[in-house]
């Protein structure tokens, strides 16, 4: 606040783990800068993260980041645009979750605020507020070797180099309560007894016994979501509630055997799927609607009323319905769900969501182009660990069918 009372430029890092009040920090600084009738922009590498800040959107569509990057790469802001008035009036820039996003994406910011705002200080002499946790999720690097990971990451940037120059990185864990180190301490902090020299062994009380794959899956169903026929409706159970697994496959299996308990109305939409460029008719529709693909929904979308599910794109940001945000199913129409945003700041507002056409914007997995039209949502009851990255959720269960670490 110093550096916004003396209009000083600065760069300043927020490292800490899951839990340690990050996001509490950035709606403090974001209540305390609106509150002076300064503009204060709040943005995330995920949705989810971005619902969590009052006016939150994700750093691609706030400040126009190319899909395709590369180390020279700029962001799409024309100098006449409102975005980029917009971005040269702002007092600060918050971008949570930065640990997540590559650093060209980062460094395309950083090369258009200062074009944007004619200042040749690092992004423009804004006072930009990063943060995130690098012993969480890096960027994700498509068929990534590690070293191609790493490389990827702020970290490897200059920019990152610079925050440590200036010595500007305030780490959470040492602001946090007392709770946090005794937490550590139950997980493993490297006082647990080790096993074969690499390993500790979590606590009985941590975990459920395996006897086979059928009961263990029971079990741990039944310990994360407790009396799930009578809760079914109450909003606050069903999103305080998921489980988290490695990879999009487990997370199906979870939804087979959660939607079946479930005892709301229930209602089936399936996609109308084509391949854009099969000009001799080469993929039946039989094939194109067998296909389960990263990103986008499934053919078979099976929903009940009070199920939980997750926007899978962008549609009104500005409105809380970004990619990540997580929702609860009202109504059913021939082509519409009505659905409540279950968190965030616009928890409780009720929305319709379109069937719309969706395609991969890289998708070198096919010989053709895929576009399936279908409603961009996904049950939620589970998700994927990079999914759940920047949300607060009490009860957790982790599902591991096989090695991750």
């Amino acid at each position: 606040m110093t550096h916004v009372d003396n209009d000083c430029p600065a760069m300043f890092f927020v490292d800490g783990p899951g839990g340690t009040g990050k996001t509490f920090l950035y709606r403090a600084l974001l209540a305390n800068v609106s509150s002076r009738g300064l503009i204060a922009l709040a943005t995330a590498s995920s949705g989810a993260a971005a619902n969590n800040m009052p006016g939150g959107r994700t750093a691609h569509s706030r400040f126009k980041i190319p899909l395709t990057l590369s180390n020279n790469s700029v962001c799409n802001i024309k100098k006449q645009s409102g975005t980029a008035q917009l971005l040269r009036v702002a007092k600060i820039i918050i971008w949570d979750e930065t640990s997540m996003a590559k650093r060209q994406a980062v460094e395309a910011l950083d090369r258009t605020m200062q074009d944007t705002t004619g200042v040749r200080l690092p992004f423009g002499g804004k006072i930009m507020i990063m943060g995130g946790d690098f012993r969480q999720v890096l960027p994700v690097m498509r068929h990534g070797t590690r070293a191609q990971i790493v490389d990827s990451s702020l970290r490897m940037s200059p920019i990152w180099s610079s925050i440590k120059k200036l010595r500007l990185t305030i780490n959470m864990r040492a602001l946090t309560d007392p709770w946090f180190s005794d937490f550590l301490l139950l997980v493993g902090d490297g006082n647990e007894e080790s096993v074969d020299g690499n390993f500790i062994r979590i606590p009985d009380d941590m975990a459920i016994p395996y006897t086979n794959k059928n009961e263990s899956n029971n079990a741990l169903i039944d310990a994360t979501f407790p009396s799930l026929q009578t809760c079914e409706t109450a909003s606050d159970y069903i999103i305080s509630r998921a489980m988290l697994t490695i990879k999009n496959e487990h997370v199906d299996e979870i939804y087979d055997q959660l939607i079946e308990r479930f005892c709301g109305e229930e209602k089936i939409y399936y996609s109308f799927d084509e391949a854009e460029d099969d000009k001799n008719n080469l993929y039946p529709m039989e094939f194109l609607n067998s296909l389960t693909v990263s990103g986008l929904p499934p053919h078979y979308l099976r929903l009940k009323i009070g199920c939980p599910i997750i926007l899978l794109r962008n549609i009104d940001p500005s409105n809380g319905l970004c990619n990540g945000t997580r929702l609860i199913c009202r109504g059913f129409q021939q082509n519409a769900i009505d659905a409540e945003i279950a968190v965030g700041q616009h928890a409780g507002k009720r929305v319709f969501l379109p069937r719309i056409s969706l395609c991969l914007s890289e998708d070198d997995m096919f010989p053709f182009k895929l576009k399936r039209k279908q409603f961009p949502v996904r049950l939620c009851f589970a998700m994927t660990i990079n999914k759940a990255q920047g949300q607060t959720i009490p009860v957790v269960g982790v599902y591991l069918p096989e090695s991750v670490f």
